[in-house]
């Protein structure tokens, strides 16, 4: 096999992506799969609470006090790891009026500081605040469930991690964009 040095320098006008990208966007694929089911099976167990919660008060005259806390625990997770899925969809409510009427590459900066900020924030506050106060409240247990409350402030922490993997996987995404030739991947 001979190789010329013009072979080595010519550069194509979209380089492929590279493995790294592709696992990344592999993960991404079954991560968004496993937290939807996740937020679904929630959203079902939720219900069921709930409907035995109303079954048990007025047909029974005999209210659930387990019910009642566990569909409020879940509703929290539901919030949580649903609102971290939304950013890995890049679905979050925005008011992207001036944002819209920027040129490409200045709106893909911004775009980008904007994910740098909301991982910052995530790892910061959400993982690195949400497991110190976790580990703190692991020895408190709740009144009706008997669990210890750390279980359920364990779902800030992991949507703080699953927000960072999220804005990286974004990052990367974005930053293919602003260096193509098109802007668009």
């Amino acid at each position: 096999m001979k190789v010329t040095s013009s072979s080595l320098i010519t550069p194509t006008a979209n380089p492929p992506p590279t493995d790294d990208v592709n696992a990344l966007s592999g993960i991404k694929t079954v991560l968004d799969k496993v937290v939807s089911w996740m937020c679904i099976a929630i959203v079902a167990a939720m219900t069921l609470l709930v409907t035995y919660q109303v079954a048990s008060r007025y047909l029974f005259n005999s209210p659930s006090a387990i019910s009642e806390v566990l569909a409020r625990y879940l509703f929290i997770w539901l919030v949580l790891i649903g609102g971290a899925y939304v950013f890995g969809q890049r679905e979050h409510m925005a008011i992207s009026f001036l944002r819209d009427k920027m040129p490409h590459a200045l709106r893909t900066v911004l775009e980008i500081a904007g994910e740098l900020a909301t991982t910052a924030f995530a790892l910061l506050v959400l993982t690195l605040g949400g497991y110190i106060g976790m580990t703190r409240q692991m020895g408190q247990l709740d009144s009706a469930l008997q669990i210890p409350i750390g279980v359920i402030y364990a779902a800030i922490p992991l949507s703080g991690v699953l927000i960072v993997f999220y804005c990286i996987s974004n990052q990367l995404t974005l930053f293919r964009q602003l260096f193509s030739k098109q802007g668009k991947v």
